[in-house]
């Protein structure tokens, strides 16, 4: 057997099988591996041919690749004939589909008694008689129609022979288009499996940050705001608002609590849950992937439906040619001529198939995009709005200073108790105060309530029975009404000028403050003279930080505009104005606090770095933090773009010659059906190169 390793470690491996296998052999690998000696688990992913192997070590995982080696196909599909439920095919090999038809054709050409071809040729007719009838029905002139009136046409010139070779060529057609829009399907599923997912699985009640492959069922996975549910499981403990917008379509978050079941492919909105993992991490994983890909095709780009709906238009142009060629000369070849050759399959096929190829190219560079419409409002896209924090900047801020503010706190005991309430949050500052604790060395033991997280403003709890909270200056100072001297406020700022400061206060009182350094990720501001060089006219920063700050980063990035001091509804406000002044926005953020704003903006991108929400509500999630991946995108969309306008004009012409080589009677219609379905095969191969 052929194959090719994709990953190895100690004692697991996955392996891709070669396209010699069929879809149901490579079902019926799962139960013949789980059989042999050493090997405790076996993942099979039929639709992608990927199989994942656990062995007991590494001498198991040797000899598994050595009878691997010497398994023929024969013995795999003697194996597949006697396993039970196994999955059906999702589509055959190109090779198998194509000889199939052929040999049947020939076997009936060669062999068969002229009056049994015209009987067969009869029977197989009502196949393309009852579609074409069908669309009749439906009030609509379509290919079908066309395809059943040409091959009528031949059987009313008393011409079963041509008859037979048409709907031949026809089927050979399908199953070329079948086979290619498949095989587009199954490398962007393959480039998707590869984006990593992490999980934090819960060892001797500690947290431990794992792959999400690497979860098995029973397994204890920590899920709270912010952060995605990569598993099917069941709830042990807590509650949580779970956004299921993904799966079901429903645009308000669902309670979950104990005993209630979770999916993969969601994110908790607010809340904290301990789930029992109940299905392979893997085979949930491609679900949702799979169910992406479907969902793509309703996310047509403009460009795309405008075009395919016009190739629908000119079906009934087709009729009235052919209707005025019958007329003038009396020949029903040439009329048929003019019924055999149509813009509408080839203009769905190459188009459906570009969009494949550039969300599989994407995929394959870290990138998921989520349909078509997507690539296309980047390409038109005139302004960009870019998060500051996690997105412009650094997705792992520092500590750069700590001030205690009451007598009895110590710049320890300030930095210590703030570690405390922000562990429990994916924040990027959150990780900052934790990792400065960690490394002073304080050790921040829990002695506080439940916390709370106000999005966007900061968190609320209880220590040793007085209310204690951490956040911004309008979250302290304005929602929790802290009252803060002049003077102290303007030691803050004197004492952190030109960083983001965070305050604690304790039952009222002011105790501390926290200076975090954020600064510019490489390459940002080398990404924003690129997108200006690429046309982006506008390119904005949104921060709730203060205006110091905002105006230092802005500068550093060469940014010209830029708003400070917003809290997420701004955020919003402000997205959703531009939007309305006509402008074609896109938005990049990486926060629960983002979530808002990517929703409201014709296209939004949540950086891989950021939470699960932000990449929930976004229609592009970057696997990474690199803002050079959102050059790319637009470099990605604009060529795409291109790509379908020259498809377009190629497909209009080659088939509007035929169609006229046709009626002039310079091809026969069997010539023409042959030069139609090979163009179009061999512009959706083009089509499913790299862009």
């Amino acid at each position: 057997m052929r194959y090719t390793i994709d990953h190895e470690l100690p004692q697991r491996i996955r392996l891709t099988l070669s396209d010699r296998v069929s879809v149901s052999d490579a079902a019926a690998l799962e139960p013949m591996l789980a059989s042999w000696t050493g090997i405790e688990r076996v993942r099979v992913y039929p639709r992608i041919r990927s199989v994942a192997v656990w062995s007991r070590d590494e001498l198991a995982k040797t000899a598994l690749l050595g009878r691997l080696d010497a398994l023929t196909p024969e013995q795999l599909s003697a194996a597949g004939a006697q396993t039970p439920g196994a999955p059906v095919p999702v589509d055959a090999p190109v090779v198998r589909s194509i000889a199939r038809l052929a040999g049947s054709y020939l076997m009936r050409r060669w062999f068969m008694p002229p009056a049994l071809r015209t009987i067969w040729a009869g029977i197989h007719y009502l196949g393309f008689l009852r579609a074409g009838l069908a669309s009749l029905a439906r009030g609509r002139l379509d290919v079908p129609v066309l395809d059943a009136s040409a091959i009528g046409l031949s059987f009313a010139k008393r011409d079963p022979k041509t008859a037979a070779s048409t709907m031949f060529l026809l089927d050979l057609g399908d199953a070329l288009e079948d086979a290619t829009r498949a095989k587009s399907e199954h490398e962007l599923i393959r480039s998707l499996m590869a984006i990593p997912q992490n999980a934090r699985r819960l060892e001797d009640g500690e947290e431990v940050i794992v792959p999400a492959q690497s979860l098995r069922a029973g397994d204890l996975v920590v899920a709270r705001t912010g952060m995605p549910v990569c598993v099917d499981g069941v709830v042990e403990r807590g509650f949580a608002l779970v956004n299921q917008a993904a799966l079901t379509g429903e645009p308000l978050a669902v309670e979950r609590t104990v005993d209630d079941d979770v999916f993969a492919g969601t994110a908790v909105e607010e809340g904290e849950i301990l789930i029992r993992v109940g299905a392979e991490p893997a085979s949930t994983k491609l679900r949702s992937i799979v169910n992406l890909v479907e969902a793509s095709e309703a996310l047509r780009s403009e460009v795309q439906a405008r075009r395919e709906n016009l190739a629908d238009r000119f079906v009934p142009w087709n009729f009235l040619l052919a209707g005025i060629v019958a007329a003038t000369t009396r020949s029903l070849t040439k009329s048929s001529a003019a019924l055999m050759v149509d813009y509408s399959c080839a203009l769905k096929l190459t188009s459906s198939i570009s969009v494949l190829a550039a969300m599989r190219q994407s995929a394959q560079e870290g990138m998921t995009v989520k349909g078509a419409k997507h690539f296309e409002a980047i390409a038109a896209a005139d302004t960009i709005v870019f998060d500051k924090t996690g997105t412009l900047t650094e997705a792992t801020p520092r500590v750069a200073q700590v001030l205690a503010l009451a007598p009895v706190w110590t710049e320890d005991e300030v930095l210590r108790t703030s570690a405390c309430l922000e562990e429990h949050f994916p924040h990027p500052v959150a990780r900052a105060i934790v990792a400065a604790a960690a490394a002073r060395g304080l050790e921040h033991r829990e002695r506080h309530a439940e916390v709370a997280y106000i999005v966007a403003h900061g968190i609320a709890s209880e220590l040793d029975g007085k209310r204690i909270v951490i956040g911004s200056r309008h979250f302290v100072m304005e929602d929790e009404r802290i009252d803060v001297s002049p003077e102290m406020e303007e030691l803050v700022e004197r004492e952190l000028e030109g960083l983001s400061p965070l305050y604690l206060a304790q039952d009222g009182k002011l105790v501390g403050a926290i200076g975090i350094e954020d600064p510019l990720k490489p390459g940002a501001s080398e990404a924003v003279a690129a997108l200006r060089a690429q046309g982006i006219r506008h390119v904005i920063m949104l921060t709730g930080d203060n205006e110091r700050t905002a105006a230092r980063i802005s500068a550093e990035a060469g940014i010209t505009e830029f708003r400070a001091n917003l809290l997420p509804e701004d955020k919003h406000a402000y997205v959703e104005e531009l939007v309305r002044q006509g402008r074609h926005v896109i938005m990049v953020g990486d926060g629960v606090n983002d979530a808002p704003a990517l929703s409201a903006s014709d296209v939004g991108i949540a950086m891989g770095t950021g939470t699960a929400i932000a990449q929930e509500v976004a229609d592009i999630t970057l696997a990474t933090g690199d803002l050079s991946a959102v050059v790319r995108l637009r470099e990605l969309s604009c060529a795409l773009m291109g790509r379908l306008d020259r498809s377009f004009a190629a497909i209009m012409g080659i088939n509007s010659a035929l169609l006229a080589a046709g009626i002039a009677g310079i091809i026969q219609p069997q010539t023409s059906a042959l030069l139609h379905n090979g163009s179009t095969i061999a512009l959706a191969a083009k089509s499913a190169s790299r862009l």
